[in-house]
């Protein structure tokens, strides 16, 4: 029973070597959790606009895009710096303009013959169980098992958005991709986004100390949005596809 205490003990030395910020997730997911309720209220806003003003929601919408690209790198670079009272706010208005832009998607959604509320709530759900899963994975990984992980998943999340990228600009000239495309490319983007949920478990720890919360609620913040819409556009892809 002492050897084996002793080698218990000492698996856990060994897997937190390298941790700088053994608490880091902890502080940061009251931040993710708020980020996310705003998230859904700029969506319930969103949709209220889009539902009785449709040509206004459009030109707000692009408006929204610009200033949530430029606060994000604003807010992170903030952030990064430990300036936790100025990032808040930046951070949550973020998440609100987030929330905007994501109403299309879920308007698109609701309004999809086999999608609808069901599937807006099963993409959350599926949000929700990918966090405890990542959890229990991530926080067991070895520094090699990490590392591997890490790499393989950035790589394929840049080529992803290569992809996203090239269907935006196809289709501003009216060239949009087919049923199938969609649906694997919303596949792997959930599968991507599902093992960058395991990453930050992984690496958030390594990378950030304990008082920089904020840039880690950030990263995790990206990872639970970007999964849900590409679950949501899974499920609007498959039920689109069924109809073709």
């Amino acid at each position: 029973m002492a050897n084996t205490s002793n080698f218990r003990q000492a698996m856990r030395e060994a897997k937190s070597q390298g941790l700088i910020g053994q608490n880091v997730i902890a502080n940061a997911l009251p931040f993710v959790g708020g980020g996310l309720l705003l998230t859904a209220l700029g969506t319930f806003g969103g949709l209220g606009v889009l539902r009785s003003n449709p040509g206004l929601f459009m030109t707000t919408f692009w408006v929204a895009v610009v200033v949530e690209l430029v606060l994000f790198f604003v807010a992170r670079g903030v952030a990064e710096k430990g300036n936790n009272s100025v990032a808040l706010p930046l951070l949550a208005t973020y998440s609100l303009l987030s929330g905007y832009t994501l109403s299309g998607l879920v308007f698109v959604a609701l309004s999809t013959q086999g999608v609808g509320i069901g599937g807006v709530g099963f993409a959350a759900l599926g949000c929700g169980v990918t966090f405890i899963a990542a959890r229990q994975i991530g926080s067991n990984l070895s520094e090699e098992d990490g590392m591997a992980l890490t790499k393989t998943v950035s790589l394929g999340i840049i080529a992803l958005l290569v992809a996203v990228v090239g269907q935006v600009i196809f289709s501003f000239f009216g060239i949009y991709t087919p049923s199938w495309l969609e649906i694997g490319i919303s596949g792997i983007g959930v599968f991507l986004f599902a093992g960058a949920a395991i990453v930050d478990f992984y690496i958030l720890p390594r990378t950030y100390r304990d008082d920089q919360y904020i840039p880690a609620a950030l990263s995790m913040y990206l990872t639970y949005i970007n999964l849900f819409v590409f679950i949501l556009r899974l499920l609007i892809a498959i039920s689109s596809g069924g109809r073709d």
